[in-house]
């Protein structure tokens, strides 16, 4: 990064952030603090009002703000790109607001820039299929309300269902949670929140929600508790091992499965190490596979997969 770039992204950082220190801006920019210093003196030389507090760190005067940013087509582009992701994976008014903002920025690009971002816009899109359209909207309703119990500090109660281990039917029970934060996982919308049946953090699909209640009920998130840093407890201590034939190597990496711990390309075979809780989480991806897959271990799972086709073999 030239200078004139990392001034003005000093500039747009304290903007954004307020008072930051040496150390950190020169991490943001990788550069050394005393780079940081003299970059200081020279936007203050050029007229840009900063403020500087021992201990403190670095600020912009009250009532600064840049002129309008000027976007290349590639930053119009990833900017326009996030307004469309928002307009599709969040709830109104999220999804309307970014909408709104979308057109706001198209309209105040030049023209030889729309005209080249509409090139760009045409040989991409984002799609999302991932529930059917019924669906999507009762997911997003639920979005809607946990959203609006995380800015007010509300406690979220509502009906939970989820499958059984070692069973076709499922479970449902009723879920009093302190929501912590939502978390987008590969298309699939999750709370992070503490549960009072569980007494702990727990996560839950938002798509297996009903009847969301949002309660009068407040509540105070733990000090230290930052949803970026978090990182939830890991659990999973059974190893399995399967082996794919080679013709599914691909479509083996693409279903990019979150048990998968690693992949290796053998002469003839694929195999693949999964790290699960208990057998049950990957029962049916490795039976989905048919005949493309064996499992080599460990024999109890080998067992039941073996039971579980002898009770296919029975409707057929």
């Amino acid at each position: 990064m030239n200078r004139m770039d990392r001034l003005l992204g000093i500039v747009i950082e304290l903007q954004r952030k307020g008072g930051q220190r040496a150390v950190d801006l020169a991490d943001r920019f990788e550069t050394s603090v005393r780079t940081i210093y003299r970059d200081m003196q020279a936007l203050s030389e050029s007229g840009v009002p900063i403020v500087g507090a021992p201990g403190q760190g670095y600020s912009l005067m009250d009532g600064y703000f840049l002129p309008p940013v000027h976007l290349t087509v590639e930053e119009a582009f990833a900017i326009l790109m996030g307004t469309e992701f928002v307009e599709q994976q969040f709830d109104p008014p999220y999804s309307t607001q970014a909408e709104s903002g979308r057109h706001k920025i198209e309209s105040v690009l030049p023209a030889p820039v729309r005209a080249r971002l509409a090139e760009f816009s045409e040989s991409t899109r984002i799609l999302n299929t991932r529930l059917p359209a019924e669906q999507r909207m009762l997911e997003l309703k639920v979005l809607g309300h946990i959203r609006g119990a995380l800015l007010a500090d509300k406690k979220v109660r509502f009906r939970y269902t989820k499958p059984l281990v070692r069973s076709d039917k499922e479970q449902e029970t009723e879920r009093t949670v302190a929501p912590y934060g939502l978390v987008l996982i590969q298309g699939v919308w999750m709370l992070v929140a503490h549960c009072d049946l569980r007494n702990a953090i727990r996560h839950f699909r938002l798509s297996r929600m009903q009847n969301v209640v949002v309660l009068d009920e407040s509540f105070e998130r733990p000090a230290d508790f930052e949803l970026r840093s978090y990182t939830p407890q890991d659990d999973r201590s059974l190893f399995i091992h399967v082996q794919f034939q080679p013709h599914l190597r691909n479509a083996v990496l693409e279903s990019n499965h979150f048990f998968m711990e690693s992949v290796t390309m053998g002469t003839d075979v694929v195999d693949v190490i999964l790290r699960v809780r208990q057998p049950e989480d990957v029962l049916k991806w490795v039976l989905s596979w048919g005949a493309g897959v064996e499992v080599i271990g460990p024999e109890e799972f080998r067992l039941q997969i073996r039971r579980e086709i002898e009770n296919m073999l029975q409707r057929y």
